[in-house]
């Protein structure tokens, strides 16, 4: 195993795979667009991020900006009973909104990567609204870019100071929380102990001094109503202006006082040692082909990729443009071998079937908000990782992505694919429910039985499925009769498609087909 260019056929197969690891669930006819281009210009128009329309006022609790409006650069009521519902408005309104962002997904890579990101610095919401808006907006627009500098503005981000102790960090109460995170999660690694105190990457010496580094920040502006945004600030009587001395992993090598600049000195030392990149490459190859860390993947993938991101000075973009256009990422033994996430499960059958919730700002982000706490049941609490290191799924050995599934989760999953698909869901008086109508439409030959079977497994299913599966699904799509029976059912839908006897029929068939599709165990993995 290596990372050498892909040279075979680019095919649909190789199109869709690439599609369903980079994005929250292809339609058809972006599977369509993408094989139509080269491989190259393929993996060129996903490794992009746009900008976004920032989340907008629409629970009764908010009462400072208009509804409709962003309130993501405003004050907060004065009075604590307004300014408690004020927050709890905000923090509706921008869950909604991120579930917004994943159901309508441009085809690109930044919804998949702000995962990624949102998994490796995994902090959860901050007290204040705006302050984690601005933080997640920091790592998805900051998502392709320089990973050295991410770290830096991590670091003296509000939400992150806030959430890790940062805050409280000074030369009189030193506190190693960011301090430990940052080599044993956010860059270098832990590794095995080798010694009291003393690890793989760094010692115990190197938190202690880390925290010293960083000491002297505080954030101010929190629900405020005066200041219209959180701001960290340093003081320098906080910080401790010794001459800190870091552990032989890092050369023994010492950081002097250099006040506010002091971190990113600290910052550029870490990113000197090789094991950041190696660290940082494996949980991309984790997040994107496959949990499983062979001793060839250890030896020839991991080390090219790290490689890589070195010689260019830690911007992430190219790591991610040779793995993408590897022989190795398109390795068929490797397709079907993650287990989807919930976020993943629920808008991969939204998504590609082309449902995406327009009804009114009140209800669209309700709706989004039930998908949020439907995720949430089942082991994704969005904005709330498990821990700082983010999800088990994505780091707990031996099992990884199987501990999204249990006896308790899957049982959601079947919940929601069967409400989806055939009963509707009702929320706040609307029923959330696929449309397989205008779905069917948009297939290669919807009159077709095979042909429609053959395009909703190449969305849904990473693998080519048996003879027996696909033989099945046939049969439930046109209800055991011959195939042609499918082809004159659905003529007759074409020639009058707003006659129920006619439409009805034709929905109800395609509605069984997904439902038992999401049911499937090959469904479960992409």
């Amino acid at each position: 195993m290596s990372l050498i260019p892909f040279t075979g056929p680019w095919t649909r197969s190789e199109a869709a795979h690439l599609l369903r690891r980079t994005m929250f669930g292809p339609t058809h006819q972006q599977i369509t667009a993408i094989t139509n281009m080269t491989m190259t210009d393929a993996v060129n128009q996903l490794l992009t991020v746009g900008s976004l329309t920032p989340p907008l006022a629409y629970d009764a609790g908010e009462t400072v900006v208009a509804q409709g409006q962003t309130w993501v650069n405003s004050l907060y009521p004065s009075n604590p009973v307004s300014n408690q519902l004020c927050e709890m408005a905000r923090v509706k309104s921008l869950t909604g909104w991120l579930m917004q962002n994943m159901n309508y997904q441009s085809m690109d890579i930044s919804q998949k990567m702000f995962f990624f990101w949102h998994n490796h610095f995994g902090a959860a919401f901050s007290s204040d609204a705006r302050a984690t808006y601005t933080y997640l907006e920091l790592l998805r627009t900051s998502s392709l870019g320089n990973v050295k500098q991410l770290v830096k503005d991590v670091t003296l981000d509000p939400a992150m100071l806030l959430f890790l102790n940062g805050n409280t960090n000074s030369v009189q109460h030193p506190n190693e929380n960011y301090a430990r995170e940052l080599l044993e999660l956010f860059t270098i690694g832990k590794g095995d102990q080798i010694a009291a105190g003393d690890y793989s990457n760094y010692t115990e010496l190197d938190v202690a001094s880390g925290a010293k580094i960083l000491s002297g920040y505080l954030v101010q502006g929190i629900r405020s109503s005066t200041l219209t945004a959180a701001q960290t600030l340093f003081l320098n009587p906080l910080h401790d202006t010794s001459t800190k001395t870091l552990s032989y992993h890092f050369g023994n090598a010492t950081v002097s006082n250099a006040g506010a600049q002091e971190y990113a000195n600290y910052i550029d030392i870490i990113f000197q040692q090789p094991q950041v990149a190696t660290f940082l490459c494996t949980e991309l190859y984790r997040f994107f082909v496959n949990y499983d860390i062979t001793n060839d993947v250890e030896t020839n993938v991991i080390p090219e990729l790290a490689q890589t991101l070195i010689s260019n000075n830690y911007d992430i973009l190219p790591v991610l443009q040779e793995l993408f256009t590897s022989q190795h990422f398109y390795d068929v033994a490797l397709r079907g071998s993650i287990i989807r996430s919930p976020l993943e499960t629920v808008f991969s059958m939204l998504n590609s079937t082309e449902t995406q919730i327009n009804v009114d700002l009140a209800t669209d982000y309700n709706l989004y908000l039930n998908i949020y706490y439907a995720a949430a049941n089942m082991g994704l609490d969005f904005i709330n990782p498990t821990s700082v290191a983010g999800w088990e799924a994505f780091y707990l050995s031996p099992a990884y992505s199987r501990l999204w599934i249990n006896s308790t989760t899957i049982k959601f999953r079947f919940d929601i694919a069967t409400g989806l698909c055939v009963y509707g869901i009702p929320i706040n008086g609307y029923t959330l429910k696929i449309d397989t109508i205008p779905f069917l439409n948009n297939l290669s030959i919807p009159s077709d039985a095979d042909a429609v079977i053959d395009d909703i497994c190449e969305l849904f299913i990473a693998k080519p499925v048996d003879a027996t599966t696909h033989a099945d699904l046939v049969n439930l799509l046109t209800n055991n009769l011959p195939t042609f029976e499918w082809t004159l059912q659905y003529n007759e839908y074409l020639n009058d498609p707003t006659n129920p006897t006619f439409v009805d029929p034709v929905r109800y068939r395609v509605q069984l087909v997904l439902d038992r599709i999401f049911k499937l165990p090959q469904y479960q993995m992409f």
